[in-house]
């Protein structure tokens, strides 16, 4: 058995965290390689590291002095050595910090430090080899993350190695400049490692006891996925739901490999299991649900459309022309309508509206804005009959109008389109059909 273990900012912010993720790590011994995050935030209006030498970097960029908020950044740090006891140099690394960001040496660097002088303390504290990133997680000359080739590296080299440390977020291009992920990143860097030594597991270890069915903002105390399929977290991922980046999926896809979501606070809860496919039946007819506001839809009318060929074609070719992707497409016969982000639409709707008639001639345009989506998934759904009724019927208890349904083809999901004012009743409403009733029967 070995396993991969990444542990989140919030997992990692301070000496009394850093310990219980010690305890963690050692409460294990197939538990070999581990993936930090930077420190997170310690209380509600605390600052998160990365974005403290985000904000220094750009002091540095625009010729102001660093001293003090490096300062303060050095201070996170501090506390955890000094709590830890830990014998790590940290006037060498800010010194070289410092160094850098006053030859302005990319934020992607400055972002970086965070993780990177994070997994310099947890490797000191838990005895294991420390392996910087930049080593191993690669990047071409464009920026784009080069996954076969870092596969071959890390492979290589974690094969020979024991126990590591390998701090997340970031790797390195061809001239040795720091790249970074997008933010979350960290939950990528693990996903490759895991990867790369073919890990029975990857743990993922945050501040929650796993995937929730809804957001815990909207319903009070949802309930947690026991078991939930990568092809469903990507559905919810996609539709707003944010435990786990969604890009830290594809690596251990790759491999069958599982993930686990871990609570770093109550480590005895089993969390979720993120698996290709399962024989386990659901507990509920829908795994989770997910939405998100600030959408706007463009309607078009059209005696005949049908009968047109190419007319879907030369709507979506005035949307590329734009430079603005669509997320959904529900037509009916002279009716064809695209759902777009309203703030990457609002500065092109003249042009796209114009773009549209010169298109495909319509008898009318016209927009809705303010509108939400909702998506309810779950694989129980393709073996259960009536779950679109049901949905009609909650939400129409709960006083909502849809204004736009869509399933795929899968039967794995339904989306729906709500007014932006409906969004939290909705997600109330659905929740309290599908597993609120289900569970008291």
């Amino acid at each position: 058995m070995l396993k991969v273990v990444k542990f989140g900012g919030s997992s990692l912010a301070s000496a009394k965290q850093m310990s219980k993720v010690g305890a963690i790590v050692k409460a294990e011994e197939e538990r070999r390689f581990v993936v930090p995050s930077a420190p997170g935030r310690r209380f509600s209006d605390d600052s998160k590291v990365t974005d403290m030498l985000y904000r220094c970097y750009d002091q540095a960029s625009a010729g102001k002095d660093i001293a003090p908020l490096l300062s303060e950044i050095r201070a996170r740090y501090q506390e955890i050595v000094d709590g830890l006891s830990l014998n790590v140099d940290l006037d060498t690394e800010f010194s070289v910090i410092s160094d850098y960001f006053m030859r302005q040496a990319g934020r992607d660097y400055a972002a970086s430090r965070g993780e990177y002088l994070n997994g310099k303390l947890l490797a000191a504290y838990l005895g294991f080899k420390f392996i910087d990133a930049a080593d191993i997680i690669l990047f071409d000359s464009h920026g784009n993350f080069d996954a076969e080739r870092t596969n071959d590296v890390c492979h290589a080299r974690l094969q020979t190695t024991d126990k590591a440390v390998i701090p997340g977020f970031y790797g390195s291009m061809p001239d040795g400049s720091i790249k970074t992920f997008s933010r979350g990143g960290s939950d990528i860097t693990g996903s490759i490692i895991a990867r790369a030594v073919r890990a029975n597991v990857y743990e993922n270890w945050t501040d929650v006891s796993g995937c929730l069915v809804a957001d815990p903002h909207l319903v009070k105390d949802p309930e947690t996925i026991n078991t939930i399929t990568y092809q469903e977290l990507r559905e919810l991922s996609y539709m707003g739901a944010s435990v786990l980046h969604e890009d830290a999926i594809f690596p251990v896809r790759a491999e069958g490999i599982p993930i686990n979501i871990r609570n770093t606070n109550k480590p005895e809860d089993p969390g979720t299991m993120i698996v290709e496919s399962t024989v386990r039946s659901p507990l509920h007819v829908i795994t989770g649900i997910a939405g998100r506001k600030g959408f706007c839809s463009i309607n078009i009318d059209k005696a005949m459309m049908n009968s047109e060929v190419g007319f879907g074609r030369r709507v979506l070719q005035v949307f590329e022309e734009n430079r603005i992707s669509f997320e959904h497409t529900p037509s009916g016969i002279d009716t064809f309508s695209v759902l777009v982000h309203q703030e990457e639409f609002a500065d092109k709707e003249q042009d796209v509206i114009s773009g549209l008639h010169r298109a495909v001639s319509p008898d009318r345009i016209y927009l809705e804005s303010d509108l939400a989506l909702i998506a309810i998934v779950g694989r129980g759904m393709k073996n259960a009959q009536g779950t679109a009724g049901r949905l009609f019927t909650a939400l129409a208890r709960g006083g909502v109008n849809i204004k736009m349904i869509d399933q795929g083809s899968s039967e794995l999901n339904i989306i729906i389109g709500v007014r932006d004012d409906d969004f939290e009743r909705s997600i109330r409403a659905i929740y309290e059909e599908f597993i609120t009733r289900e569970s008291k029967n």
